[in-house]
């Protein structure tokens, strides 16, 4: 009767190491149905939204979830020229250009003052900005009509502007001075002691190290800006000075027979921000960490 060698110890261990990583495989496979379901939540309105851009009224009318046969860049063409898509869009490009400005000079100045500096009720001005972050738009959108009234900002660039400036500033603030506040304080003092300025420690120290603030914050804002629907309604009421998606909640109204060129003004509103997060989504990401892990 033959007898069965025993494996070899480095066999038994190979095996062994084998099963466990089959094991930590299979751990994780019950996640992939719901992460699946929620990819393709996600996804199917994307690829639904451009798949009728592409459909002529006729084609959409036939078959509106079917696949299109007969791709076409007509609706593009209409909704950028006869539906003023292309207007909308620059005016959204000069608000969110002007916003993202303004933002990061303004934030990036109280940063350092709050995280770098000293000075009577520093606290409690910071606390003060922080209060702003917890007070919903909602909640002052007729003082804040009222005001923009009286200043005679409304459907003004410089209005839109403005106001993004007030209502994103106090996060803009607060990520700037969570972020400057992880620079050691020996750094400028030992530029004081060089002979260096308040400012001068600022332009030549303090803005090239928060350079990745600087451009987490810029895209952040971005977002907001462009996104944004109630502020830009408030303020930009003309029809020549809308913002993109004031203009493309407008087209439903316009085009409501024809929605072929409400989905192409949905896609030219939706792709620029699109391509913003696939290039910077690990700097997103950061960023909204940032203030947790620095303090």
């Amino acid at each position: 009767m033959a007898v069965t060698p025993l494996a070899s110890e480095p066999a038994q261990k190979e095996r062994a190491r084998d099963w466990r990583w089959v094991k930590s495989r299979l751990r994780g496979w019950p996640w992939l149905i719901p992460m699946g379901l929620i990819a393709i939540s996600t996804i199917y309105p994307i690829f639904f939204t451009i798949n009728v851009a592409l459909k002529t009224k006729k084609a959409f009318v036939m078959g509106r979830f079917s696949l299109v046969s007969e791709p076409t860049m007509q609706n593009f063409l209409r909704a950028w020229n006869t539906a003023k898509v292309g207007t909308y869009f620059w005016n959204s490009l000069i608000v969110t250009v002007g916003t993202v400005i303004l933002l990061s000079i303004v934030a990036s100045m109280a940063g350092y003052a709050f995280a770098q500096m000293r000075f009577k009720g520093n606290r409690g001005l910071f606390l003060v900005i922080l209060a702003g972050m917890m007070i919903p738009i909602q909640v002052i959108l007729v003082p804040f009509y009222q005001l923009i009234l009286k200043t005679h900002l409304l459907n003004q660039h410089i209005g839109l502007i403005l106001s993004y400036t007030a209502f994103f500033l106090p996060f803009s603030i607060y990520l700037m001075t969570a972020y400057y506040s992880g620079i050691p304080t020996d750094i400028t003092e030992a530029a004081k002691v060089d002979g260096a300025s308040l400012w001068g420690s600022y332009v030549h120290i303090i803005l090239p190290l928060g350079k990745p603030a600087l451009a987490t914050l810029a895209i952040l804002n971005t977002l907001y800006s462009w996104n944004d629907l109630l502020v830009s309604l408030l303020v930009m009421q003309d029809r020549e000075v809308r913002t993109l998606m004031v203009g493309i909640a407008g087209l439903r109204g316009e085009f409501i027979s024809d929605v072929p060129v409400i989905a192409a003004g949905l896609v030219l509103g939706a792709l620029p921000v699109i391509i913003l997060f696939l290039i910077f989504q690990r700097q997103i990401s950061k960023g909204m960490t940032m203030g947790a892990v620095k303090g």
